[in-house]
């Protein structure tokens, strides 16, 4: 039975897909890793990839196409801020019987590809505490109101950053059924934050997979993986969440812009430049405004 990740990635993410993959790497040279164009602009990106760590391209690209045309056809073409997220459930019908998706956002501490070994006992993985916010950002009241999910149910609520399940659980079929069925209850999800899939596929698989695992939720707990979370600390050369007093296997900069002075900035250059001679000013950093710029937007606050 074969195993992989799969990411989404376009040339913009250049820069964060490489951090990515030097962190996988350094605790998995093995497992095959496998690129879903996020766009057309994605030659750049496969092609450092490809040459540094094997990445390879997912085949189907007429697939991907289709799907994202068939969503937009369903949704319409101004619904979501960011629509090209949905191209990541490809991953249903990708190569590998066993998959783990990962943001590009995300660098990893340890083999995180065993995140799949929950399979054994669950059709659906996942590893963060999103549900510990509640229904933020994936839904509204609605879906208590209405009788949709219980309490009960929203405890399976996940970050769509990581995830993992098997191929072929879901159809084309199963998809396009899905997103109409979300397409005709707007009222359910909370895209106030602008997110695009991740409330669509919490409602997906809350429906439709009963066996669920969050290695969160396991009896002894597990650590959390926010890298705006203000309580992890270092002990030697492991971050740790002292909560569960256990290392964290991953950080994922899920809506914090990945930039000079953003949280474990230190850490994502670290991985980012595990190889390479870390430039004078990093390719992220915001670009400088002239005086000029800075003097007209003085002038815009003192007017406004």
């Amino acid at each position: 039975m074969s195993r992989g990740f799969y990411i989404i990635a376009n040339d913009k993410v250049t820069e964060q897909s490489i951090a990515l993959l030097e962190s996988i790497r350094v605790t998995d040279a093995q497992t095959p890793v496998m690129l879903i164009p996020y766009d057309d602009h994605y030659q750049q990106v496969a092609r450092v990839l490809g040459d540094r760590f094997g990445v390879l391209v997912f085949e189907d690209l007429e697939f991907i196409q289709r799907l994202s045309v068939q969503l937009q056809h369903i949704f319409g073409q101004e619904f979501f801020a960011r629509p090209n997220q949905f191209r990541k459930q490809a991953c249903w019908f990708g190569p590998f019987d066993e998959f783990l998706y990962i943001d590009t956002d995300i660098v990893v501490f340890e083999p995180i590809i065993h995140c799949l070994d929950a399979l054994n006992k669950a059709d659906f993985v996942c590893y963060d505490y999103q549900h510990a916010g509640g229904l933020q950002d994936v839904f509204t009241s609605a879906v208590l109101d209405q009788g949709l999910f219980t309490p009960e149910d929203l405890q399976g609520v996940f970050n769509g950053g990581l995830w993992g399940s098997r191929k072929g659980l879901i159809s084309e079929q199963d998809l396009y059924d899905i997103f109409a069925e979300c397409a005709n209850h707007p009222e359910y999800f909370d895209f106030s934050k602008k997110t695009s899939d991740q409330p669509i596929i919490n409602y997906m698989v809350l429906r439709r997979f009963q066996r669920r695992w969050n290695w969160t939720q396991r009896p002894q707990k597990g650590p959390g993986s926010w890298a705006g979370s203000q309580h992890f600390i270092w002990q030697g050369d492991r971050l740790v969440d002292p909560r569960v007093n256990r290392p964290v296997p991953y950080l994922h900069w899920a809506g914090i812009r990945l930039q000079p002075g953003c949280p474990h900035w230190d850490v994502w250059e670290h991985y980012r430049y595990l190889h390479e001679t870390k430039p004078a000013i990093s390719p992220l950093a915001p670009p400088q405004r002239s005086l000029w710029q800075r003097a007209s937007a003085k002038l815009k606050k003192l007017w406004s």
